[in-house]
């Protein structure tokens, strides 16, 4: 395998993308007409750039809007998924931070210091965490559901903020020690990294460790959510059709009419996470069917790799768009929060078109008297 570095040579700016017969040509995932990563085309590297760079931008901006909602926004505290939902935007943010070292590596500029064999490791490691602890949050989102729901008597004591600070943490370490092998020659966890030419070409995916990541993440944290969401709706199913029972039972009594019953509201916030949790397994199901077949060493495709696995980092994106436009307390939050800003920006302005004003009125005023 070319296991030649990116870098024509050393210093901080912009380097010359070049390899072993690729002349001054980029290295890129989408190509397809030229060979080792090398396009016949430039358009084909643009449209790589453009991808990466506009995800990585849509990534910060979104998250740093639903960090300083729930910030501004006392409401939102209120539920103790709160905790887990600020923790996969902190999780979302740091991938969109870490998207902009292969953005800044395919626009030319790159941490010079650093071999490429452990830049392309560390940020595949790094966005294998960061999506780790989304997923497992979203595990642990429903079980507070669940709990809630099958256990309203003693939830509050069941669910403390002590233990949901302790859980935060052990997600944390928990997905940091699953991907950790990786440094040790396990293997590839994933193909985030391969926007770079040495994690592309030399390092390899093994079957061993994506059955043991496959086992130990991807299976649990599915299981876990299927089973306490389809709890969770046929409970409010049963508490629903019972509600209407005895109402229809009441009102036969009494001779009036029987009222609609109200839709119970755990399932609707059951709804919201439902949402984002069906989104994330949606964008996250063809990165893993292709990392499966790909350490299997049943099909291997670059173009598949990259559109697999940028599709699932758009996916930090699109968790605080589902929560903006499905969460009415957030709508609240952002409108007061939008309505300070512009309030704010009108202040502003304001002293400026005073002084403005005061400083014709002499000029005015001594051009009448010239008159």
């Amino acid at each position: 395998m070319n296991t030649t570095s990116l870098d024509g040579g050393g210093g901080g700016g912009p380097t010359n993308h070049s390899g072993d017969g690729g002349g001054a040509r980029p290295f890129c995932l989408l190509s397809t007409g030229g060979e080792g990563g090398y396009p016949d085309s430039l358009d084909v590297c643009l449209l790589e750039v453009v991808i990466i760079v506009f995800l990585t931008a849509l990534i910060i901006s979104g998250n740093l809007v639903v960090i300083v909602v729930f910030h501004c926004a006392p409401l939102l505290n209120h539920h103790t998924t709160s905790y887990f939902i600020q923790t996969m935007a902190y999780a979302d943010l740091l991938v969109g931070v870490s998207c902009l070292v292969p953005s800044l590596s395919l626009l030319g500029y790159r941490l010079a210091f650093l071999p490429e064999a452990l830049l392309c490791k560390g940020f595949g490691y790094a966005v294998s965490v960061l999506k780790s602890v989304s997923m497992a949050s979203l595990a642990c989102i429903s079980v507070d559901r669940y709990l809630a729901i099958t256990k309203p008597l003693s939830y509050n004591t069941l669910v403390t903020p002590c233990r949901l600070h302790l859980c935060i943490v052990l997600i944390w370490l928990y997905s940091g020690a699953i991907f950790l092998p990786a440094f040790f020659d396990w293997g590839k966890p994933g193909y985030h990294g391969d926007v770079f030419r040495w994690c592309a070409d030399a390092w390899e995916t093994r079957a061993a460790f994506t059955l043991f990541i496959v086992v130990l993440l991807y299976a649990p944290a599915a299981l876990v959510v299927c089973f306490t969401y389809f709890s969770i709706f046929r409970i409010c199913q049963q508490h629903t059709k019972e509600i209407n029972e005895r109402r229809v039972r009441f009102s036969s009594q009494e001779g009036g009419e029987a009222g609609e019953a109200q839709p119970c509201p755990d399932k609707r916030y059951a709804m919201v996470l439902l949402r984002i949790t069906s989104v994330f397994y949606l964008l996250w199901l063809p990165y893993i069917v292709y990392f499966l077949l790909e350490s299997s060493s049943v099909y291997r495709n670059r173009v598949a790799s990259f559109l697999t696995t940028w599709l699932a980092i758009s996916n930090s994106f699109c968790n605080s768009v589902i929560y903006s436009l499905s969460n009415s307390v957030f709508q609240k939050g952002l409108k007061r929060l939008s309505g300070a800003f512009c309030a704010s920006c009108a202040r502003h302005r304001v002293p400026k078109d005073s002084t403005a004003s005061r400083s014709k009125r002499p000029s005015n005023g001594g051009g009448g008297g010239h008159a």
